[in-house]
């Protein structure tokens, strides 16, 4: 008798608990997939990569240029990154410096070596293009989960991948007043918490941008990365393809790989 009555709480509690998580807001369901993605996406601690950035212009004409990048996980703060531009020569050696801090604004440095010169790029100025391309200096910045408020909105299959494959679609909000976006719709795999595609819009809430993901491949069997992404900007008609090659993990990178001495002798 005490086994079935076990059964029966359990199969109540079970219930109770699938219930519950019916009941919850649109908002604590939101920060609920936002926060399983960052878990399964952290843990790396550092990783290096080669890129092939292509501009493509209303005209459909091509500029391609080379670069190499790296990021370190870091304790109790945001990521740190370095992108260096290997290609063509007039920017070679122009390389950007980001610390991401979930609770307060970034810091980004540029250093333009026909100058030699670092410059502090100021929040209000992070929303601006990088280098031409149609990713701003704030997309550089990891998506760290406590710089947006969220929204789940719904359930649907995954833009570009096979029915079996669905999507959540949360809506994230930046609490910065300074980014150039009001909001973000993101579509997040179920299987996998991997980002299949984003729509920026803009202060005034129109569609701006549209960053998609493709050719993802499983690192450290437990790494999801795209090798593939193309950024479109719907109001000038332009698209920026990055592609990702011989990405590594645990390289031996430290905290002095990433200061603003380091970022003078990048390259």
């Amino acid at each position: 008798m005490a086994h079935v009555v076990s059964l029966v709480a359990a199969a109540w509690l079970t219930l109770s608990l699938m219930g519950a998580a019916q009941e919850r807001t649109p908002e604590e369901r939101g920060l609920a997939i936002a926060t399983e993605a960052d878990a399964r996406a952290s843990g790396w601690h550092d990783s290096t990569a080669e890129m092939e950035m292509t501009l493509v212009a209303r005209t459909g004409d091509e500029t391609v240029r080379r670069l190499h990048g790296s990021s370190l996980e870091v304790d109790g703060d945001g990521d740190r990154s370095l992108v260096v531009f290997d290609s063509p020569r007039d920017i070679s050696g122009t390389a950007v410096l980001t610390y991401a801090h979930p609770d307060e604004a970034d810091d980004q440095w540029l250093y333009l070596p026909a100058l030699k010169r670092v410059k502090r790029i100021a929040a209000a100025n992070q929303s601006s293009a990088f280098m031409g391309s149609e990713f701003a200096y704030e997309d550089l910045v990891g998506d760290e989960l406590g710089k947006y408020t969220y929204r789940w909105l719904r359930d649907e299959p995954c833009p570009g991948q096979a029915a079996t494959l669905d999507c959540f679609v949360i809506e994230r909000r930046p609490r910065a007043d300074t980014s150039g976006y009001s909001r973000q719709e993101v579509w997040l795999d179920s299987r996998e918490y991997r980002p299949w595609k984003i729509d920026y819009f803009d202060r005034r809430d129109a569609v701006l941008k549209t960053l998609t993901y493709s050719a993802y491949e499983r690192h450290l069997d437990r790494f999801w990365r795209a090798h593939d992404m193309v950024m479109v900007n719907h109001q000038t008609g332009r698209e920026t393809r990055l592609h990702w090659a011989e990405i590594a993990f645990g390289t031996g990178l430290s905290d002095a790989d990433f200061s603003t001495a380091a970022l003078r002798r990048a390259r």
